[in-house]
């Protein structure tokens, strides 16, 4: 085993680091810089039944220390996405995880069920999508809705399954243990947080949504707070993501309780930082004189 190899739900990672869906689409256009077969994984655009256009513009904007978006999983659908994109994709030479939505559990577990015929390596559910005003969004803000949907996709579902959490619940740990008991293989966690801005000259929303989901290393924090509980009340790996920005971001986050990170919005400012992640976790795991990068994972000593 390398230094950096990771094992999450019986797949291997080469390395740690993984593109976080949204951010890095396909992989296509990040490919013209550096093979993206140097990352550990890929989680690709989120994918929907039938193909979407998403909310209307302006849909994204800056903010201090990250970026507000309400694109609502603007999509080609499932269909094109099997033909066209995810046999590129898995030639790359990483993990292809496959992140699926739905407006309703139904289609979901359709879309799901597609992918599962496929040769993705993984699924990751995303039951926490806050901009999308029809169904979906409201899967992940209880146990119970959480826990329902994950129990009929995992019926279908043929491949590991990653379920990806919202931060903007009252209990993430007990999200995470219903999803746990309904049969998730790992989590991811956080999504955005919900946050909004007005225009003091229009008296209007920035974003045309109202409202959107907030990321960038602003939500870093509350992020490893999420994973360092997430961490300590289930069995199943975790995938920390939200404002991973640095290599010393990575560790930190591998220290709360994280198997794996992702990194997606600083990749728009820079979009070779997956790469220095990479290098820089590699160096530190060696410095540190570790075997492995995953005896990082839940090594934080709390204070009592």
């Amino acid at each position: 085993m390398s230094l950096l190899q990771v094992t999450i739900a019986g797949v291997d990672f080469k390395n740690p680091v993984i593109a976080a869906s949204g951010a890095y689409g396909f992989g296509r256009e990040y490919n013209r810089l550096y093979p993206i077969g140097k990352l550990g994984g890929v989680s690709c655009k989120g994918t929907t039944l039938h193909t979407r256009s998403g909310n209307p513009a302006p849909r994204i904007a800056e903010t201090p220390s990250g970026i507000l978006n309400s694109v609502g999983l603007e999509n080609p659908g499932v269909d094109h996405v099997l033909e066209f994109d995810l046999p590129w994709i898995l030639k790359q030479g990483t993990v292809v995880i496959s992140n699926v939505a739905g407006s309703t559990v139904e289609e979901t577990c359709a879309t799901v069920e597609k992918f599962s015929e496929s040769k993705t390596d993984m699924i990751e559910l995303n039951i926490s999508c806050p901009n999308v005003k029809q169904g979906g969004a409201a899967f992940g803000v209880c146990a119970d809705s959480a826990a329902a949907v994950t129990r009929e996709v995992r019926r279908v579902c043929k491949k590991p399954l990653i379920v990806k959490l919202s931060p903007n619940v009252a209990d993430i740990g007990e999200i995470a243990k219903a999803v746990e008991a309904e049969g998730a293989d790992a989590l991811s966690l956080i999504n955005t947080l919900t946050g909004m801005r007005i225009d003091i000259k229009t008296r209007r929303p920035i974003l045309r949504n109202n409202t959107g989901g907030l990321s960038g290393p602003a939500v870093f924090p509350v992020a490893v707070r999420m994973v360092s509980e997430v961490y300590r009340q289930v069995q199943i790996p975790i995938i920390g993501l939200g404002g991973v920005a640095s290599w010393q971001d990575g560790v930190e986050m591998m220290l709360a309780g994280a198997s794996a990170i992702q990194v997606g919005t600083a990749m728009f400012t820079d979009p070779f930082t997956p790469l220095k992640i990479i290098d820089g976790m590699e160096e530190y795991v060696r410095e540190q004189g570790l075997s492995n990068i995953s005896e990082l994972t839940g090594a934080a000593k709390l204070w009592e």
